[in-house]
């Protein structure tokens, strides 16, 4: 295993960085198929969210991959190589596996815990595997990933620790109020129909507003997550007959935006979808003093910064949450999930290295298999008198004989690779029974898919 990940985030990088690194949903597509074009590179996967854009392959030579990675990041996210370098992280191996891990527990969040990065690594995967980069490395991680971090939430209080950026978002717009305190009875406008605005949409609803208003560039998406949304109102204890949800098109954002007290915006949109013109304009068109609650979760930004100096207008931003978050206080539970993480990390690279030795030992058992038809068919020669029930007779006993033979030490050999270092056992073997290296090569090979 040589995993490699090359990759910033919140953590590493300003915003602005972010914001103009933000990745395409059609530009993540080409971008695997030019990694998995790299020499260094066999598998490819991308992970990109609204706080992260990471790189993951399987590569042969870790200073090359690392350089044709950052590159390809660079080029992809059109900024320059010299501009992002100083922004980027490597993880190697166990690191990097250690890394995906607490990314998928949500201990990499914005907010610490929220369980979305898990829909989002699922999602990574599903696109690397449609796109045929992901090989039976990265299946095993991604998928493992998704278990870790589904083990974290059911084994530990990491729920309680961490909301999601929606409900952290909509917390720091009511300002110390509560969420269903502060939305109850207003009405609202959500742009974008994907899971982020979905689960605001939701979170709205639950919480009482009276009118919500869904904008999407495909208003049939729009339509269905209004007609969902009267469920929501119910779980919320309200009556879904008093929530008017529905749907509009682009083009009526504006008007919308006058009527709406709070708008969450996250689209994929690779420009504004607000301009601060057009918030300052909303604001005026009101014949009261209601303020506008504006709350932007898109990477690269939906709403002009230039929001935050309209008078009337209080903008919350990924940039303002994630200094929110930096003040956030860790919870106790952080470090069960990290002693989590440790724990699989471990398991993760024992059965990777345990696994590098079956190609090995297939091959064994099949050179083995040969052997014994060899000299059953020369035992054919010398004994022609030999009736089916004697030869059958013989074929098992000497089947038998070889089995025992090989059973002790190739268990042994499986338990020691599983074990650090334990990766020269396959080439100790090979070696010691002169195995041929294009057969257990052949054994070797996944399919794209990961499966054999």
């Amino acid at each position: 295993m040589s995993l490699l990940v090359v990759g910033l985030s919140h953590r590493s990088a300003p915003v602005s960085v972010l914001e103009r690194a933000a990745l395409a949903p059609e530009t993540r597509a080409v971008l695997l198929q030019d990694v998995l074009g790299a020499e260094p590179a066999t598998e490819a996967a991308v992970l990109s969210t609204c706080n992260r854009i990471e790189l993951y392959a399987d590569v042969d030579k870790f200073h090359a991959g690392v350089a044709e990675l950052s590159t390809l990041l660079a080029r992809h996210a059109e900024v320059g190589l010299e501009e992002l370098t100083p922004y980027l992280y490597v993880h190697y191996e166990d690191r990097a596996v250690h890394h995906l891990f607490s990314v998928a527990c949500g201990l990499d969040s914005m907010v610490v815990g929220e369980g979305q990065i898990l829909g989002q690594i699922k999602d990574s995967l599903a696109l690397a595997q449609n796109e045929h980069t992901a090989g039976r490395l990265l299946n095993d991680l991604f998928q493992q990933a998704l278990r870790v971090g589904k083990r974290a939430h059911s084994e530990t209080g990491i729920d309680k620790a961490g909301q999601s950026l929606v409900t952290f978002g909509l917390e720091q717009l009511a300002n110390g109020t509560e969420i269903v305190d502060w939305a109850m009875g207003k009405r609202a406008l959500v742009i974008g129909a994907g899971s982020m605005s979905s689960l605001a949409a939701a979170t709205l609803a639950r919480s009482g507003v009276t009118e919500l208003v869904i904008a999407n560039r495909t208003l049939d998406r729009a339509l269905r997550l209004a007609d969902s949304l009267g469920d929501y109102a119910a779980a919320g204890g309200h009556d879904p007959a008093a929530l008017d949800a529905r749907a509009v098109p682009m083009t009526a954002v504006s008007d919308e935006l006058a009527a709406a007290d709070m708008v969450v915006s996250c689209t994929g949109a690779t420009g504004l979808v607000l301009t601060g013109v057009a918030v300052e304009a909303a604001v005026a068109a009101r014949a009261d003093d209601r303020p506008l609650a504006l709350l932007d979760l898109a990477m690269p930004r939906d709403v002009d910064a230039a929001a935050h100096r309209v008078t009337g207008a209080h903008l919350v931003d990924i940039e303002s949450l994630a200094e929110a978050a930096a003040d956030a206080p860790m919870s106790a539970d952080v470090d069960a999930v990290r002693g989590i993480v440790g724990e699989e990390v471990a398991a993760f690279g024992a059965a990777q290295r345990a696994a590098t030795i079956t190609p090995t030992v297939i091959a064994l058992r099949a050179m083995a298999s040969q052997v014994v038809t060899t000299e059953m068919t020369r035992l054919d020669g010398r004994l022609p008198d030999l009736d089916e029930r004697q030869r059958a007779e013989i074929t098992q006993t000497v089947r038998r004989v070889v089995d025992k033979l090989l059973h002790a030490p190739t268990v042994r050999v499986k338990q020691l690779a599983g074990e650090p270092g334990g990766a020269g056992y396959a080439d100790a073997l090979r070696e010691l029974f002169d195995l041929d290296p294009q057969t257990v090569a052949a054994v070797s090979e996944p399919n794209r898919s990961g499966r054999e």
